[in-house]
């Protein structure tokens, strides 16, 4: 226990983000047309194709990736300072977000050479956009339980079954999938591997899920036998586990597992300053400007684990855990505060921007692993199972 206490002491970016920290709000306040609040509370699920082209002819994507692959040579430090800012502008992002934060970096630690040269310049130029395949239908959040199989073939690998909740696959290139390619089911862990998939292959149907709010980030992809060549593994074969593990360290603890709201409340918090009842909330304002100052003071803690070259799994779990109670407070809080009052007028963006964050506020405890998932986790790192 602590140990893990320990790992979150108090942490602080280098000084030499600040000047890259200043460059990003520049660019931002020039590159970014104005968006009301409602939209921009969509940021990191925002698909914007052509925004992440500009952000990749700066060397913004891909900026912890080698030069030599196209990459910015940067750390996650930088990283950081990044995405908190283009998630404090509500910059739609999804488009390149998950081949930034995980596929690239798991292709780089896990793929042959040939796989880094052909993917990760693409990356990092935003002409190839990746999905991550691995929640199935009827596996809830046991991850290991999946039963989509890559069967050995004359000329590589049979994919069959399905995959769900897979963002933007409607739009990406690439899905990076966990699937069965040895045992059963009930082996678990064992003989897990993960492959690219080119998802303009004959055999891959994808359809997407319209949500509460309206919008289609999610997908349900179909796997009717796909052939895949020999080089679409990553890795050894039977070593998926680990991978996954090792990547969603990275999916768990950055800064949008804390600033998935933020454009809601900076918006709030905007509209307070035209009302003669601010005050009023000014409690509240301070509750969650402490917990965001100790989220984010965590998840830099994470960040530099990761940057030692550490897989801080156990440590990222709690992040992500703690940091979706912070982020689907602020809806629910900011209703409350507008039902105090039934009779004032209600800024109509902020109407719209509680709306959409409230719909969509129940996901947080999802993506990236459920909430028991996380907690069964946290609790074998306390040593408490």
């Amino acid at each position: 226990m602590n140990n893990l206490l320990s790992a979150f002491r108090l942490a602080t970016l280098p000084a030499e983000t600040n000047s890259f920290r200043a460059e990003v709000k520049a660019f931002l306040k020039s590159s970014l047309e104005p968006m009301p609040a409602d939209i921009r509370a969509r940021s990191w699920m925002g698909f914007n194709a052509a925004f992440s082209k500009k952000l990749a002819a700066r060397g913004w994507v891909g900026v912890t990736l080698p030069a030599r692959y196209g990459g910015a040579s940067l750390d996650a430090f930088s990283r950081f300072v990044l995405v908190e800012e283009l998630l404090a502008a509500g910059a739609p992002v999804s488009a390149h977000w998950i081949a930034d934060r995980q596929s690239g970096p798991l292709i780089l630690k896990f793929g042959t050479e040939a796989q880094r040269q052909f993917y990760l310049p693409k990356i990092c130029a935003a002409e190839a956009f990746f999905c991550i395949g691995m929640s199935e239908p009827n596996a809830g959040s046991d991850l290991a339980s999946v039963g989509t199989r890559a069967t050995r073939c004359e000329g590589g690998w049979r994919l069959n079954g399905r995959k769900i909740w897979t963002t933007n696959a409607q739009h990406c290139h690439y899905m990076i999938a966990l699937v069965r390619s040895s045992g059963e089911p009930q082996d678990r862990q064992k003989g897990l591997s993960q492959f690219i998939v080119d998802l303009a292959l004959p055999g891959v149907t994808v359809r997407p899920i319209r949500d509460l709010a309206g919008d289609a980030h999610f997908s349900e992809v179909f796997f009717d036998n796909v052939l895949l060549a020999d080089d679409a593994l990553v890795g050894d074969e039977g070593n998926g586990w680990a991978q996954v593990n090792a990547e969603l360290a990275f999916e768990r603890s950055g800064p949008e597992r804390v600033y998935s709201s933020i454009v809601l409340l900076e918006h709030w918090i905007t509209c307070l300053r035209r009302s003669p009842d601010a005050s009023a909330h000014a409690a509240t304002i301070g509750r969650f400007a402490t917990h965001l100052a100790t989220l984010r003071n965590m998840s830099i803690a994470v960040t530099a684990k990761l940057v030692n070259g550490e897989s801080p799994l156990v440590e990222a779990a709690l992040v992500k855990d703690i940091g979706t109670e912070f982020e689907q407070s602020i809806p629910a809080v900011i209703e409350a505060a507008i039902a105090m009052d039934p009779d004032a007028l209600v800024d109509a963006e902020l109407y719209r921007a509680v709306a959409y964050v409230s719909q969509v506020a129940p996901t947080y405890s999802l993506r990236g692993g459920t909430r028991e998932i996380l907690r069964g986790m946290i609790a074998r790192g306390l040593g408490l199972r």
